[in-house]
């Protein structure tokens, strides 16, 4: 039987914990013709680097933030009947603040960025008002962790599924 698949670069997120708090962003998003909350998250376009780097500079342009402390939170794949996409969120901890830079594209320059507590963006998880899967996925594993239902893994846990033919692709062309 033959499938067709979307290949998807990987895409690395942060819930990075702020004592209490969980910095979110607030954007656009054309795809849904609407304004979303989500996670600092970055497309893993980049062949041979770890992927947790990929994040170091988003999480610095999105939030103004820096990490000294790495996990692992959790791995799963977006929608495995169509899609070879592959998400590894990390919770982030240590954190200093830094400059932002100046945005670079419409869709940066109009970002909110808020700095809710965990236990209010779970509730706004379950009222509907935040819908973005991998921020529903981050929000509701960094709450687990940081009620101590669960430990969360060492940076360099196995990610199975991560996907690095899309970045191979791009260093060959």
């Amino acid at each position: 039987m033959a499938r067709e698949v979307v290949e998807q670069c990987s895409v690395v997120a942060i819930a990075a914990m702020d004592g209490n708090s969980i910095p979110m962003v607030y954007r656009y998003r054309n795809t849904y013709d609407s304004w979303l909350w989500e996670l600092p998250a970055g497309l893993l376009d980049a062949a041979g680097e770890p992927p947790y780097l990929n994040t170091v500079c988003g999480l610095k342009e999105e939030v103004g933030l820096q990490v000294s402390i790495w996990q692992v939170l959790v791995d799963f794949n977006t929608a495995p009947g169509l899609s070879d996409e592959s998400v590894r969120i990390y919770l982030a901890t240590g954190l200093s603040e830094v400059a932002r830079p100046e945005a670079h594209d419409d869709e940066e320059a109009d970002m909110t960025m808020l700095r809710p507590p965990i236990d209010e963006t779970v509730r706004r998880v379950f009222s509907g008002e935040i819908v973005n899967f991998i921020a529903i996925v981050g929000i509701l594993a960094a709450h687990a962790v940081t009620t101590e239902f669960v430990q969360s893994r060492s940076l360099n846990s196995q990610w199975i599924d991560k996907q690095t033919v899309l970045a191979a692709r791009k260093v060959t062309q």
